[in-house]
């Protein structure tokens, strides 16, 4: 019988039967996100983002009662998988035995000073990296190493089984944080307090590199013994980085740590990149980033925000962009070719998208790093989409995702994956905000997104006094960029966080421009619309001018810390008042076609308000007026760059 006559030849027939049959499990995300917070109130947390695109919180969302900032807990799950590795279930408490295991370790002050990404050329023009703190012979009281944690069951957690308060620094105690499960037995991971000081009282002095200095960020392998139906499922198992918070927590990066951490895949040849990009879902997110970060950057909101010359996060122009026809092949092609390509340009900040690079240096050194460039895999994307060589599948009244329990069973493992890496930058790893240059390595992986686990129980040889590229990539596969142990991750960060946050600024040359290039401006904001300009704006019983007014003003977001006082007091008040720095949140607009339908507003206590009035004769200034252009962070090649 032929198939044209409605029936199917047998072996099709059972190529399609679904196969339900549970043979392993794999923890999701792969790599889970968990910030710090100074709130200590019970339920001051909340936990990450399980999609890319989550509804904007209420305001005021992002601080407790009594205006502390809540911590951002990572949540993880366990799917089933059948034997072709596709999602049959999620597995919980209600239908399967799980004990979930953590192990966070904080390693900064017994690792090695950060003072370039090793695996860029430049790093044989920067200072040795030796290592932190080497007067002190006993290393293992540099590490905060608490062990590991279990736990399993419904709304467990609060015993001393789940909290990591027992390593120690110095012989000072340190909380790193703690591990519980909701209500359906998910493993909720939280970090600590934003607690950081010095074993001896000094103050900071530099951006990352402390002697002294201790931080309860932290990261380690999460893991889970899964039985399922009466059998003990294998699992694949994950990892959590506990980083410093998120002060825009709208906004996304041009290029985010998914898109990195997805190209070091698409190149190792562990992932197929799609043959022809879809412009929804490969070229739009570029765009959109650019323009939304106008909330957080006075200049890029110049030139990509609201009534700029490109301010692409608008139907218009995305319907423009998405256009494939010939007659449009110009246009995309002047647009691509204004993003950087490091074999084209040279340490020009004038290429898109107006951010440092690794090798940032003050004055700009002669590299192309000097600025960032998009991943190699997004500037193939543009590379396609300029030709016209792409899916125009943009679609205007398409609402994404809002929450996980909406995305089809089938994709909520790579959803979740994606969601924790899309608010995590890969921008000028400087060293970065929440990982660094090692995330760009093969070898640090298992499978796209899943850091390899060293096996428990070894013990990680020691490198010697000094790090350089030959140490930490000369002994692959085994090396600091091999199999991971607790606390791997982070040691490579700036210690205490907060110094190099303080640090992270814009316009540092500011007879170029006084807002442009920036750092990290969608974790940590450079100018910002106060809540005293918005209500100006909101008050359509003002004059129309007097309102437009407002909503061109931005302030300098650092304000808080004194920008009359220098940059170490600055560092030193970012240790002790991080939670008083304002969080961006997103409100309403006032709906006249002058304005923007939703904007992006600084939330700052009424009291730190009042001090930022009495101590600044011009508290709404957008322009910090710090001159940062000899400290530490921005002078990485004192006797030039090595030919």
């Amino acid at each position: 019988m032929s198939p044209s006559s409605g029936s199917q030849p047998q072996n099709a027939v059972a190529a399609e039967k679904p196969d339900n049959t549970i043979v392993r499990a794999a923890i999701h995300p792969s790599l889970g996100i968990a910030r710090v917070g100074n709130s200590v109130q019970t339920d001051g947390f909340f936990a990450g983002p399980e999609v890319v695109d989550p509804p904007p919180a209420q305001p005021g969302f992002y601080r407790d009662s009594v205006g502390a900032l809540k911590r951002q807990a990572a949540r993880f799950r366990v799917y089933g998988l059948n034997a072709r590795d596709q999602v049959v279930q999620e597995l919980t408490p209600a239908n399967a035995e799980i004990v979930w295991q953590v192990h966070l370790a904080n390693k900064k002050a017994a690792w090695y000073q950060f003072q370039i990404a090793l695996d860029v050329p430049e790093a044989n023009s920067a200072p040795v990296s030796y290592l932190r703190n080497m007067a002190i012979p006993d290393r293992d009281k540099l590490a905060i190493d608490p062990g590991s944690r279990s736990i399993s069951g419904v709304n467990a957690g609060g015993g001393s089984n789940s909290i990591f308060d027992t390593g120690k620094f110095m012989g000072r105690a340190v909380y790193l944080g703690e591990i519980r499960t909701d209500q359906a037995g998910r493993l909720l991971v939280l970090g600590g307090h934003g607690k950081s000081a010095s074993c001896d009282g000094t103050p900071a002095v530099t951006f990352a590199n402390n002697e002294g200095w201790y931080d309860d960020t932290s990261d380690g392998p999460v893991t889970a013994s899964v039985k399922y139906g009466g059998r003990v499922l294998p699992v694949d198992p994950a990892w959590v980085v506990v980083a410093p918070p998120n002060y825009a927590p709208c906004q996304k990066s041009v290029r985010t740590m998914w898109d990195l951490m997805r190209d070091t895949a698409i190149q190792a040849k562990m992932l197929a990149p799609p043959a022809c990009p879809s412009f929804d879902k490969e070229i739009r997110p570029i765009f959109e980033r650019l323009s939304n970060l106008q909330w957080v950057n006075m200049g890029i909101g110049a030139g990509f925000g609201w009534n700029g010359p490109n301010h692409f996060a608008t139907t218009d122009w995305l319907k423009r962009l998405a256009d494939k026809s010939h007659s449009s092949h110009e246009l995309r092609r002047t647009i691509a070719n204004q993003f950087r390509d490091f074999d084209r340009d040279s340490w020009s900040p004038t290429p898109w998208p107006w951010q440092y690079g690794d090798a940032m240096n003050v004055p700009a050194a002669h590299t192309p790093r000097q600025n960032v460039a998009l991943s190699d895999t997004q500037l193939g994307f543009l590379g396609q989409w300029a030709k016209g060589d792409f899916v125009s599948d943009y679609d205007p009244s398409q609402q994404p995702c809002t929450k996980i329990e909406d995305v089809p069973l089938a994709d909520q493992p790579d959803m979740l994956d994606r969601a924790a890496l899309d608010f995590c930058l890969a921008d000028a790893f400087h060293p970065g905000c929440e990982m660094t240059w090692p995330m760009r390595h093969k070898t640090l992986y298992i499978a796209p997104f899943r850091i390899k686990h060293a096996d428990s129980g070894s013990v990680e040889p020691q490198y010697g006094p000094v790090i350089d590229a030959g140490v930490a990539m000369g002994l692959l596969p085994a090396g600091p960029l091999g199999p991971q142990y607790p606390g791997g991750l982070t040691r490579w960060m700036a210690v205490p966080w907060q110094t190099d946050t303080a640090s992270c600024r814009a316009g540092y040359e500011k007879r170029y421009d006084p807002h442009l290039p920036t750092f990290w401006p969608a974790r940590v904001p450079n100018q910002v619309l106060t809540n005293a300009s918005y209500e100006i704006v909101m008050d359509k019983g003002r004059p129309l001018a007097e309102r437009l007014a407002a909503f061109a003003r931005r302030a300098a977001w650092p304000r808080p810390l004194g920008l009359k006082d220098g940059y170490q007091a600055q560092i030193n008040r970012m240790i002790t008042n991080f939670g008083d720095m304002g969080v961006v949140e997103h409100r309403g607009g006032p709906g006249d076609p002058e304005f923007p339908s939703s904007m992006e507003v600084e939330d700052l206590h009424a009291q730190v308000v009042k001090q930022i009035a009495a101590a600044m004769p011009e508290p709404d200034a957008a322009v910090d007026e710090t001159d940062l252009t000899g400290i530490d962070k921005v002078r990485r090649f004192p006797y030039g760059l090595r030919k």
